[in-house]
Protein backbone atom coordinates (compact mmCIF):
# COMPACT_ATOMS: atom_id res chain seq x y z
CA UNK A 1 0.00 0.00 0.00
CA UNK A 2 2.83 2.39 0.84
CA UNK A 3 4.45 1.67 -2.53
CA UNK A 4 1.22 2.50 -4.37
CA UNK A 5 0.86 5.80 -2.51
CA UNK A 6 4.35 6.93 -3.54
CA UNK A 7 3.68 5.80 -7.07
CA UNK A 8 0.44 7.78 -7.27
CA UNK A 9 2.05 10.88 -5.78
CA UNK A 10 4.86 10.72 -8.33
CA UNK A 11 2.33 10.20 -11.13
CA UNK A 12 0.26 13.14 -9.82
CA UNK A 13 3.29 15.49 -9.83
CA UNK A 14 4.42 14.39 -13.28
CA UNK A 15 0.93 14.91 -14.72
CA UNK A 16 0.66 18.28 -12.95
CA UNK A 17 3.99 19.37 -14.43
CA UNK A 18 2.92 18.28 -17.92
CA UNK A 19 -0.35 20.21 -17.61
CA UNK A 20 1.44 23.36 -16.40
CA UNK A 21 3.94 23.16 -19.27
CA UNK A 22 1.12 22.63 -21.78
CA UNK A 23 -0.89 25.60 -20.47
CA UNK A 24 2.20 27.83 -20.46
CA UNK A 25 3.01 26.91 -24.07
CA UNK A 26 -0.61 27.46 -25.09
CA UNK A 27 -0.64 30.93 -23.48
CA UNK A 28 2.62 31.92 -25.20
CA UNK A 29 1.46 30.75 -28.61
CA UNK A 30 -1.92 32.47 -28.22
CA UNK A 31 -0.27 35.77 -27.27
CA UNK A 32 2.04 35.61 -30.30
CA UNK A 33 -0.89 34.81 -32.57
CA UNK A 34 -2.82 37.88 -31.42
CA UNK A 35 0.18 40.15 -32.01
CA UNK A 36 1.13 38.82 -35.44
CA UNK A 37 0.68 41.23 -38.31
CA UNK A 38 0.78 39.61 -41.75
CA UNK A 39 2.19 41.25 -44.88
CA UNK A 40 0.12 41.45 -48.08
CA UNK A 41 0.59 43.00 -51.52
CA UNK A 42 -2.07 45.14 -53.17
CA UNK A 43 -2.98 42.21 -55.46
CA UNK A 44 -3.58 39.90 -52.51
CA UNK A 45 -5.75 42.49 -50.76
CA UNK A 46 -7.81 43.21 -53.89
CA UNK A 47 -8.26 39.45 -54.48
CA UNK A 48 -9.71 39.12 -50.97
CA UNK A 49 -6.81 37.06 -49.57
CA UNK A 50 -6.26 39.48 -46.66
CA UNK A 51 -8.43 39.43 -43.52
CA UNK A 52 -10.67 42.46 -43.01
CA UNK A 53 -11.15 42.02 -39.27
CA UNK A 54 -7.54 42.53 -38.12
CA UNK A 55 -4.53 44.72 -38.78
CA UNK A 56 -2.32 43.80 -41.71
CA UNK A 57 0.68 45.27 -43.46
CA UNK A 58 0.40 46.47 -47.04
CA UNK A 59 3.61 46.52 -49.05
CA UNK A 60 4.46 48.01 -52.42
CA UNK A 61 5.71 51.14 -54.11
CA UNK A 62 4.31 54.64 -53.65
CA UNK A 63 2.81 55.50 -57.05
CA UNK A 64 4.39 58.52 -58.75
CA UNK A 65 2.23 61.63 -58.51
CA UNK A 66 -0.13 60.12 -55.95
CA UNK A 67 0.94 61.84 -52.71
CA UNK A 68 -1.63 64.38 -51.51
CA UNK A 69 -0.92 66.30 -48.31
CA UNK A 70 -3.71 68.25 -46.63
CA UNK A 71 -2.86 71.80 -45.62
CA UNK A 72 -2.57 72.53 -41.88
CA UNK A 73 -2.90 68.82 -41.15
CA UNK A 74 -0.76 65.72 -40.81
CA UNK A 75 -3.21 63.79 -43.02
CA UNK A 76 -1.73 62.31 -46.17
CA UNK A 77 -3.27 60.27 -48.98
CA UNK A 78 -1.26 58.25 -51.49
CA UNK A 79 -1.54 55.17 -53.66
CA UNK A 80 0.44 51.94 -53.34
CA UNK A 81 1.10 49.91 -56.47
CA UNK A 82 2.59 46.43 -56.84
CA UNK A 83 4.36 44.57 -59.66
CA UNK A 84 0.99 43.56 -61.19
CA UNK A 85 -0.01 47.25 -61.41
CA UNK A 86 -2.82 46.87 -58.85
CA UNK A 87 -3.42 50.03 -56.84
CA UNK A 88 -4.83 50.72 -53.36
CA UNK A 89 -5.47 54.17 -51.95
CA UNK A 90 -3.94 54.70 -48.49
CA UNK A 91 -4.97 57.26 -45.88
CA UNK A 92 -2.60 58.11 -43.02
CA UNK A 93 -2.50 60.79 -40.35
CA UNK A 94 0.88 61.39 -38.73
CA UNK A 95 4.50 62.11 -39.49
CA UNK A 96 5.93 60.07 -42.35
CA UNK A 97 9.54 58.78 -42.35
CA UNK A 98 12.24 60.72 -44.21
CA UNK A 99 12.63 57.91 -46.74
CA UNK A 100 8.93 58.13 -47.72
CA UNK A 101 8.86 59.35 -51.34
CA UNK A 102 7.10 58.68 -54.62
CA UNK A 103 8.51 55.72 -56.48
CA UNK A 104 10.01 54.22 -53.32
CA UNK A 105 9.02 51.16 -51.32
CA UNK A 106 6.62 51.49 -48.41
CA UNK A 107 4.99 49.27 -45.82
CA UNK A 108 1.76 50.56 -44.27
CA UNK A 109 0.09 48.93 -41.27
CA UNK A 110 -3.66 49.23 -40.81
CA UNK A 111 -7.02 47.95 -42.06
CA UNK A 112 -9.09 48.12 -45.22
CA UNK A 113 -12.20 50.25 -44.74
CA UNK A 114 -14.58 50.92 -47.65
CA UNK A 115 -11.89 50.19 -50.26
CA UNK A 116 -9.35 52.54 -48.65
CA UNK A 117 -6.45 51.30 -46.56
CA UNK A 118 -6.60 53.25 -43.26
CA UNK A 119 -3.02 53.18 -42.04
CA UNK A 120 -1.91 53.57 -38.44
CA UNK A 121 1.80 53.34 -39.19
CA UNK A 122 4.04 53.97 -42.21
CA UNK A 123 7.40 52.28 -42.63
CA UNK A 124 9.52 53.46 -45.57
CA UNK A 125 11.77 50.87 -47.13
CA UNK A 126 15.25 51.55 -48.43
CA UNK A 127 16.80 49.68 -51.32
CA UNK A 128 19.49 47.05 -51.03
CA UNK A 129 22.18 49.66 -51.75
CA UNK A 130 21.45 51.67 -48.61
CA UNK A 131 24.38 52.64 -46.43
CA UNK A 132 24.75 55.06 -43.51
CA UNK A 133 25.47 58.67 -44.55
CA UNK A 134 29.01 58.67 -43.10
CA UNK A 135 29.91 55.49 -44.95
CA UNK A 136 28.31 56.77 -48.15
CA UNK A 137 30.44 59.94 -47.96
CA UNK A 138 33.58 57.82 -47.58
CA UNK A 139 32.66 55.85 -50.68
CA UNK A 140 32.25 59.07 -52.68
CA UNK A 141 35.66 60.37 -51.54
CA UNK A 142 37.67 57.17 -52.02
CA UNK A 143 37.98 54.78 -54.92
CA UNK A 144 38.15 51.14 -53.86
CA UNK A 145 38.95 49.75 -57.35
Amino acid sequence: MLLNTKRYKRLFWILSLIIVIFLTCFAIIKSFEENLVFFYTTSQILNGDAPSDRQIRLGGMVQNGSIEKKENSLEINFKVIDEKQNIIKVNYTGVVPDLFKEGKGVVAQGKIENGVFKSTEILAKHDENYMPPKLGKLNEDEDYN
